[in-house]
């Protein structure tokens, strides 16, 4: 139990449901929906939905979904891949014989073709059990009537300025009066409510065919972009086969590749050889083996990950505990690797998790990738379209190699725990490329720790960027000294990393216990 002379929050319990996402109102919407007699998928589209307008910096339409989902919280994962490919022209030689040598996050080539709408049409017709309509009426409503700028919201919304501003569509949507609306001010995204109406009615026609595609391939071709109407109309996700590690008896459910899900697993291997559970949690010793566990996993990520139907992937190699035994043999507990430097990058993205009362179990996650994604924005539309196609490379002998129709490292990964058959957590940390760091913490906070999910979540976090450890504000200065005792230099993350939820299932018990990340405007909620 928490100290309660301390500010905080205690976690959200429940026994018939339960909704946790990075927004208030996502979270009520959903619980609105289930009480109504919905399923967990369709509440996590809705929220979905609803964030993709309230959250516009984070998600959106014009993004990419991945979804864990399990029918019942018993046996099976099910996992579909709603990521959005590259257009079918986009071969290497083209950009060699323009001089470019890597995708601006800005720029139209940075584009992949979204999959969102795609994704949620599909799970709604094969797992939902409510209209669309119905579906994505909230969302409508907050897009057409207006909704309240959230605290948070309001700071990411100020950095982004500068890329909005150099895109008339997205000035004229998202910086009403020549500036970021502030907290507590209302703002309305008339042009995104009219393309969700079209979705609600036409399902995916209404996005990648019509109005909207052409609204969407118009504004890509006169930025520069080779996208096509043909580009949006072949745009399909697909069920996948996720990937999985033990870590302390649970099974551990991740994406896989082209999706970084493996680098959490990986990290996971790296660390069970470790008692983490015999070290204090916000310790100098326990920080420095996540560091260097992520530092060789996030290392193999960069020289591996890549889409599987194009490159060769290893997945049962990489998996293997004879792998993580001899990558684990260059971890000194008392010292820092020598490695080469990694440029990390933070991204904004929206992670959600729901439990329904028949105990179907979804971990959903929706992205834009960077804030507002590539800055471009249809402009009849009101879709901000996504920059996944950053995370290619221009480089032949690289797996990752921009290519037609194929998809890049993908960074949003949503997490599932199981144990001895059985859901025991949905779980999803936010951030761009600390997410396998954010799972893992937050996981072994939970497993090693014994933590609820809500001081799993709220607890102090570190990451390595480049040359540097970056730590929250919230660690101390003693772990500081301790970290650079092992050759870690150290600075102070510039804002607090990710963001994250969780819900953990106890099935004896009946009961559900949930918590939402407050570095978000985070909500856990049930009934």
């Amino acid at each position: 139990m928490r100290d309660l002379h301390f500010p905080g929050r205690s976690p959200v319990r429940a026994t018939e449901a339960m909704v946790a996402t990075s927004q208030p109102m996502a979270s009520a919407a959903a619980l609105a929906l289930l009480r109504e007699g919905g399923n967990a998928i369709d509440a996590a589209i809705c929220a979905a939905a609803v964030l993709a307008v309230v959250e516009p910096q984070s998600t959106g339409v014009g993004g990419d979904v991945f979804c864990l989902y399990v029918p019942g919280g018993k046996g099976e994962v099910i996992a579909y891949n709603g990521a959005g490919r590259a257009p079918a022209a986009a071969h290497v030689e083209w950009y060699e014989e323009r001089g470019i040598t890597a995708i601006a996050s800005d720029s139209p080539h940075s584009v992949t073709i979204p999959g969102a709408i795609d994704a949620w049409c599909r799970l709604s017709a094969d797992q939902g059990r409510t209209p669309l309509e119905r579906v994505l009426a909230p969302a409508i409503h907050y897009a057409e009537k207006g909704y309240v700028v959230h605290d948070r919201v309001e700071a990411d919304w100020r950095e982004a300025q500068d890329l909005l501003a150099r895109d008339e569509g997205a000035a004229r949507i998202f910086l009403p009066d020549g500036k970021a609306p502030r907290a507590g001010g209302v703002h309305r995204q008339p042009e995104l409510a009219r393309t969700l109406r079209s979705v609600a009615s036409q399902g995916r026609r209404g996005f990648y065919e019509g109005e909207v595609a052409q609204d969407l391939v118009s504004r890509l071709k006169a930025a520069g972009g080779l996208h096509t109407l043909d580009d949006f109309a072949a745009a399909q996700g697909n069920y996948a086969t996720p990937v999985k590690a033990s870590y302390r008896g649970v099974e551990i459910w991740q994406m896989p590749p082209s999706n970084q899900g493996l680098t959490a697993l990986l990290m996971l291997n790296l660390l069970s050889g470790f008692d983490l559970a015999g070290l204090d949690p916000l310790s100098a010793a326990r920080f420095h083996l996540e560091i260097e566990a992520g530092r060789l996993a996030y290392q193999v990520r960069d020289a591996v990950i890549a889409d599987p139907t194009q490159a060769n992937v290893d997945i049962e190699g990489l998996l293997s505990q004879a792998y993580a035994d001899r990558l684990r043999e260059r971890i000194s507990p008392d010292r820092a690797l020598e490695l080469p430097v990694r440029a990390m990058e933070p991204s904004d993205t929206v992670y959600l998790c729901v439990v329904d009362g028949d105990r179907n179990v979804v971990s959903f996650i929706n992205s834009t990738y960077w804030s507002f994604g590539s800055g471009l924005v249809g402009p009849k539309s009101g879709v901000v379209l996504q920059n996944r196609g950053a995370g290619f490379r221009v480089d032949r002998q690289h797996p990752n190699c921009i290519a037609p129709s194929k998809q890049p490292l993908h960074t949003i990964m949503p997490g599932m725990a199981m144990r001895d058959g059985r859901v025991l957590a949905p779980f999803g940390v936010m951030g761009g490329d600390y997410q396998p760091f954010g799972n893992v913490h937050v996981l072994t906070n939970v497993l090693d720790y014994v933590m609820d999910p809500q001081a799993a979540i709220d607890f102090p976090r570190v990451f390595h960027n480049r040359t540097a450890a970056v730590v929250e504000r919230s660690v101390p200065p003693a772990v500081i000294r301790g970290l650079q005792q092992r050759g870690h230099a150290v600075g102070i993350a510039e804002e607090a990393l990710g963001g994250g939820q969780m819900i953990v299932i106890d099935w004896e018990k009946g009961t559900l216990t949930g918590g939402s990340d407050p570095r978000k405007d985070g909500l856990a909620i049930g009934y």
